[in-house]
């Protein structure tokens, strides 16, 4: 190729440099946003499969289609690492552009893995299924909230909003004063419009997502089934690109930060460059462990779980278990053989 490409994108325009490989001579140019305009310029201007480096901000998807669509490569890059490495003082669109070029000359440029268009599209429905999830959650510790104000509980009813549990739960809400039993029904007619449309995506996952060899054997791990080896599926994409089962637990967000120096090792909060829909259904999993752990006590998870919670609490506690399931879920994929309990002697699979 003859030159280095790099785009500066935001809402409205993409500022793009073209660098020549020998001279190093640079040209900017601002290229307005709207459909075509960026394939069209491609093709005007540059050489066909020259590598265009883009980071991956929030509307890079139909930019990387039309890289791809005027015959360039298209590189995605990590914008925290590239920020780093260009070590700029200050921050100017201009100097953006031309750190992405020097990245690229030099040979360190942060690059990501580009999911096919065909996958970023499925993923929308497990990830909208996420945020439908997370708001039915928000509702219920409202309306759950209210009810604790007035003293009200729920008596002999593990799920106060499943159907056996919902005569009651409305009865409680009678006793409320006038305007707070105003609200709260509002909130719970909402709560019934989000489980419709949970269902609706539930069902549309099972339709539309095809089962795969990876789906059935994450499904062997314990509290996933097949809403979460969908969603985990279809946001590792490809297991190839990860070089270990730590690699995986850390893009997940299963991990902490570390801090150790003389002889001291602290924890910290987790990294913000983190896939949190995959962190979200490894969490998910691990609190299904947390509620069946009782019931299936010899289980490896349900030992970690126990042996976490009582030292650091729950949360802690699922954290570690959705890091186990991480790593597991590595094993698993990578070897092609079922989850196997570390528990169960023999080696003998236990059921999740």
């Amino acid at each position: 190729m003859k030159e280095y490409i790099s785009f500066d994108s935001h809402k409205h325009y993409t500022l793009c440099e073209q660098e020549d490989r020998q001279t190093q001579r640079a040209r900017q140019i601002r290229i307005n946003h709207a459909p075509g305009a960026i394939r069209s310029y491609l093709e005007r201007h540059a050489e066909v499969g020259t590598p265009v480096a883009v980071e991956a901000i929030g509307n890079w998807y139909w930019i990387i289609d039309e890289i791809e669509q005027a015959g360039m490569k298209p590189m995605l890059v990590h914008p925290r690492k590239a920020k780093l490495l260009m070590g700029n003082f200050n921050k100017t669109d201009k100097l953006d552009v031309h750190g992405l070029n020097r990245l690229q000359r030099s040979g360190v440029l942060p690059t990501v893995w580009v999911p096919p268009g065909d996958l970023r599209d499925l993923r929308e429905l497990t990830r909208t299924r996420m945020v439908l999830v997370a708001q039915r959650t928000r509702l219920k510790n409202r309306i759950t909230s209210a009810l604790a104000k007035y003293g009200l509980q729920m008596q002999g009813i593990s799920d106060p909003y499943g159907k056996k549990g919902r005569l009651q739960l409305e009865a409680c809400l009678a006793k409320l004063p006038p305007q707070t039993k105003r609200t709260n029904k509002l909130l719970l007619d909402q709560l019934d419009v989000i489980d419709g449309q949970v269902q609706v995506t539930e069902q549309d996952i099972r339709e539309l997502v095809r089962q795969t060899p990876e789906m059935i054997l994450l499904k062997t791990l314990p509290g996933i089934g097949d809403i979460l080896a969908a969603t985990i599926a279809l946001e590792i994409g490809d297991i190839s690109r990860f070089a270990s089962a730590e690699r995986l637990a850390s893009y997940a967000g299963t991990t902490p930060r570390v801090h150790s120096s003389g002889g001291k090792t602290s924890y910290g909060r987790l990294r913000p460059d983190i896939n949190h829909y995959l962190r979200w259904a490894f969490v998910e999993a691990g609190n299904s462990v947390a509620v069946n752990h009782k019931r299936l006590p010899d289980r490896h998870v349900s030992q970690l779980y126990r042996k976490i919670r009582l030292r650091r609490g729950h949360a802690k506690a699922v954290g570690a278990v959705a890091r186990h399931l991480a790593e597991a879920a590595y094993h698993v994929w990578t070897k092609r053989e079922p989850y196997r309990d570390p528990a169960v002697n023999q080696g003998r699979v236990r059921e999740a």
